[in-house]
Parts: structure tokens; C-alpha cells; sequence
């Protein structure tokens, strides 16, 4: 099946393809983003495929790359129990197309990775946030990110309510040194 798979595509994209690799039984196929909605379409509609389910769909941030975001799908072919890994990596600015018109699954990833690192999905019809508080500021799973974050949530013992802050930290805290906490 996986020569078959690796075939079917190359024929069918001869040029959207960068990459094809095999590791510790997983196959991961590189694609250009221009061309994703494309391959996925015929991985799904496929007769001899049958690439039915999207699995799941993650975000990578490579900090200081050009194309500074991956975005992974697994894909399942129940019939012939057989996952691919499909991969593209995308600019900072830019985004992709939803696969939700393909997948129904693919509606709460995508908003998943567009509520953690910020990747637009074109055509989605609910792009909103599902993790974090619809006033959430930033991206968190971005490697750019506070690890304290902007705001704080707690309860104010003398207005008897919770309130929302902007955290204050000190200039020594923020830029501490911990690789090295006994010396001076």
C-alpha cells in the first residue's frame, strides 16, 4: 500500500511534493502549502485510498525560521489501516486553506492550532478561540510567548470578586540567569 500511496500522489503532484519519509512506521509527506487542500481532497475521495478520517492536526513553531510554522495532519484509512503523516510549513503572515469542507473534524483542530499559535485557516467557518478566554491576549503555545503572560486572574479579597490584572514583574526576575543560581 505505501509504494501504491507514494505513487498515486507523485503522479497526481508531481511538483507540490518536497519530501517523502518513513520513520518508526509512520510516513511523512512534505507538501507546499498552495497544494494542501488539494492532496488532502484526493486522499479523501481516492477509490483506492480511502483516506476517510483526519485524526489530528498539531502546529510546530520553528522560532527563527523563515517559514516559521508546521502544520501536521494524520490521516486514516480505515479500510486499509494504513496512517500518513502529511506536513507544510508556512510563513508567520500567511495561512492555509480549512480542510473542514473535507474533514468535519478538522472545524475544532483548526481552531485549536489557530487558538495556540496563531495560524489562520481560510474559509473556516467558526475560526474563533477554544482554549484560552475570548479576551486572551497572544498565543501561547508560540516559543515567543511570556512564560508568565500578560494578565492575571485573581480574586480580590477586598472588592469580593475576581479580577483580571496586568502582571507585574520586576526587570531582574524576567531576565534571571538560571543556569548558574549559587554564584553571584
Amino acid at each position: 500500500m505505501n509504494l501504491y500511496l507514494i505513487n498515486a500522489i507523485l503522479n497526481n503532484f508531481p511538483n507540490s511534493v518536497t519530501s517523502i519519509v518513513q520513520s518508526n512506521g509512520n510516513m511523512y509527506i512534505s507538501v507546499k502549502n498552495n497544494d494542501l487542500f488539494k492532496i488532502s481532497f484526493f486522499l479523501n475521495k481516492h477509490t483506492n485510498l480511502q483516506f476517510k478520517q483526519l485524526m489530528d492536526l498539531w502546529g510546530v513553531d520553528y522560532l527563527g525560521r523563515n517559514l516559521r510554522f508546521g502544520v501536521l495532519y494524520n490521516f486514516l484509512s480505515v479500510k486499509y489501516n494504513v496512517r500518513i503523516i502529511l506536513k507544510t510549513h508556512i510563513k508567520q503572515d500567511t495561512g492555509l486553506m480549512s480542510l473542514s469542507s473535507i474533514y468535519n473534524s478538522a472545524n475544532w483542530l483548526e481552531r485549536e492550532v489557530w487558538d495556540m499559535y496563531g495560524i489562520f485557516f481560510f474559509n473556516h467557518s467558526d475560526l474563533r478561540r477554544i482554549l484560552t478566554d475570548y479576551g486572551f491576549e497572544g498565543f501561547p503555545l508560540r516559543k515567543d510567548f511570556p512564560l508568565s503572560g500578560y494578565t492575571e486572574v485573581r480574586y480580590d479579597d477586598e472588592q469580593k470578586r475576581v479580577v483580571l490584572e496586568p502582571i507585574e514583574v520586576t526587570q531582574e526576575f524576567r531576565y534571571f540567569d538560571f543556569t548558574s543560581p549559587w554564584e553571584k
